[in-house]
């Protein structure tokens, strides 16, 4: 890790610090989870861990005492061990953990249960992550006991149990200039994967078949993994909104739906795309594409700092009664069927949500019982669709149609910037990419 990288994450550790009251805050790493027998998933840490850290290994605990808003810090983590290293790989260990993470002091992970009370004795308050069961979390509360029994030593123990998410979720709904240009290249090699997908699906005969060509260009980039388990729909499986078999076979004449992303450095792409598997969009499909795309680009240029998180979503749904209202598929007056909620038979997720180190990433959506308003720095996808299945009351030519098209947007103090714009998306640019 750099000097600068170093001194990203302590700053942004006393940032946190100056947000807290006195006190002890204790904060683990996600642990490893088994796959089967002896086999572990591949590690993934914990995004609120690593926010804080960038550290990678598992079985680390971060914790800071926290005094006139400055946080003293210590990283208790593996120690070096010659035999499992050579199994599982290097660790950095707690000697190097001082240097190379800028953390005042380090331990083994052995010692935590151990220490852990000496850091508490005469605090008030302990920060954490309540409520999830955790390893960690007893032995947090058997060292509160522990401090307890010494109260005739004259020592105090901790009585307030504070939970830190709403904080550090908060900190981390805004995304710094580092954070913007890790989503630029996360967004950028997703979508060289979109582009790359539209043209393998003309010689493709299973999902599957695509689904490699998207993975393929996530790790040549040096994506760390899918940010997500990545849909990969044709025909009418792209009315399925969580469709993740990518088993079914592709046949000309089909739309295919492609809800994919991936991970770089830690943070998250998500873009959805969806063409004609031949590379030509029916009048049909074309009709309904325009449709969700027109609505889609209506909601981008509505997003600026000041307006509310959910006006975008009300601003995507009118226009996509508009059309449907045009194509007959919805009766009535547009503002009856929005009232009605009619519209929800093709339309029944919302427009968009928050984007970076989690897919769907952390961040109140509604303060005081009103939606947010949007800031410079959040970053949010706009992910309109239409989905129609076959139904008696819908001509049957629409019929198995699933139709989404999603970008990631950072809010700028000027209105937005599209990060995934180099994925193609208009039907005039779909079609010359797929037939060059």
């Amino acid at each position: 890790m750099t000097a600068s990288v170093r001194q990203h994450f302590s700053l942004r550790r006393q940032q946190l610090a100056a947000k807290l009251d006195d006190g002890i805050l204790i904060l683990a790493t996600a642990q490893q989870q088994t796959r089967n027998a002896d086999t572990h998933y591949n590690y993934r840490w914990d995004s609120n861990f690593h926010y804080l850290t960038g550290f990678k290994e598992p079985n680390a605990i971060l914790l800071m005492k926290i005094q006139d808003g400055r946080a003293t810090t210590t990283l208790f983590c593996q120690p070096k061990d010659l035999e499992r290293e050579i199994w599982d790989g290097i660790r950095l260990g707690p000697e190097a953990a001082v240097s190379e993470l800028g953390v005042d002091e380090a331990f083994s992970i052995n010692e935590f249960s151990s220490r852990l009370p000496q850091y508490l004795v005469n605090q008030s308050t302990i920060y954490s992550l309540w409520g999830e069961k955790t390893p960690t979390e007893e032995l947090i509360f058997n060292a509160v006991n522990h401090v307890k029994s010494m109260i005739r030593q004259g020592v105090n123990a901790p009585y307030r149990f504070m939970d830190v998410r709403s904080v550090i979720h908060e900190m981390r709904l805004i995304k710094d200039e580092v954070e913007i240009a890790i989503m630029r290249q996360a967004a950028r090699i997703a979508s060289t994967a979109h582009n790359r997908a539209m043209r393998s699906a003309m010689n493709a005969q299973y999902e599957y078949e695509v689904e490699a060509e998207l993975l393929y260009e996530f790790k040549k980039y040096g994506s760390d993994a899918p940010a997500y388990p990545s849909i990969v729909a044709a025909g009418e499986n792209a009315t399925i909104l969580h469709y993740v078999e990518n088993n079914a076979t592709v046949k000309s004449g089909q739309l295919m739906l492609i809800d994919a992303g991936c991970e770089w450095q830690g943070y998250a792409s998500d873009i959805t795309r969806t063409f004609p598997v031949n590379g030509k969009f029916t009048d049909t499909q074309k009709l309904l594409y325009d449709i969700v795309l027109r609505a889609q680009l209506a909601a981008i240029e509505s997003i600026k700092p000041g307006i509310q998180f959910n006006d975008y979503h009300l601003i995507a749904v009118r226009s996509l009664v508009e059309g449907l209202v045009d194509l007959k598929l919805c009766q009535g007056s547009i503002d009856g069927i929005i009232e009605s909620g009619d519209y929800r038979r093709f339309y029944m997720h919302r427009t968009g949500h928050w984007l970076g180190r989690d897919v769907h990433d952390v961040g109140e959506y509604m303060i005081n019982g009103q939606s947010r308003y949007l800031e410079p720095g959040m970053v949010m996808t706009v992910e309109p669709g239409l989905y129609i299945r076959p139904d008696s009351s819908v001509p049957e030519q629409f019929h198995g149609i699933g139709i989404r098209i999603e970008d990631d947007i950072l809010v700028t103090h000027n209105g937005v910037d599209v990060l995934t714009k180099d994925a193609y998306k208009t039907v005039v640019d779909i079609e010359s990419w797929m037939n060059q």
